[in-house]
């Protein structure tokens, strides 16, 4: 997955994130495809939100790609295709701060999800949640699973 640059071949990445309770025991998962490979990767936390979760599963997507690729991030989340393609530009020129001059909530993570997006040629896409979107359904029972396991490890 990581000899995409300088080619026509795309990393294909669904996302999607998981809170038991908000906050609560939360599990992001993700599915990247590129040339007939797939990989699957999921992680969880104790104390989190929905939100986080969901933006966790695009940065640790993108993290893993280890040179600069053609992507496309396919998310259930508007806050996050929202975020990344309208908001987050104003955020950053209003110092982190809403236009009502609140502070941006987990603006930790959009930094960090910057900081993997600019490696990459990345298109955002939103595909509706629990829709029978194959690829969506698999990453949202990774994030589950995650964060099923998490809060009953003994």
């Amino acid at each position: 997955m990581s000899d995409a640059a300088g080619t026509d071949a795309t990393v294909e990445i669904s996302t999607d994130g998981a809170c038991l309770g908000n906050p609560g025991v939360g599990g992001w998962g993700a599915v990247l495809r590129y040339r007939g490979k797939e990989k699957r990767i999921s992680g969880a936390e104790t104390e989190t939100t929905n939100n986080r979760m969901e933006l966790t599963a695009a940065i640790e997507a993108l993290a893993l790609l280890t040179r600069p690729s053609n992507v496309v991030i396919w998310t259930d989340s508007s806050y996050v295709k929202d975020g990344i393609t309208k908001w987050v530009a104003g955020w950053q020129r209003n110092g982190w701060k809403t236009a009502a001059k609140k502070p941006v909530k987990n603006d930790d993570l959009w930094q960090r999800l910057l900081d993997e997006e600019k490696r990459h040629t990345v298109q955002w896409r939103w595909v509706k949640g629990h829709n029978g979107d194959h690829y969506n359904e698999i990453a949202d029972d990774l994030a589950t699973s995650a964060a099923r396991n998490l809060r009953d490890a003994p």
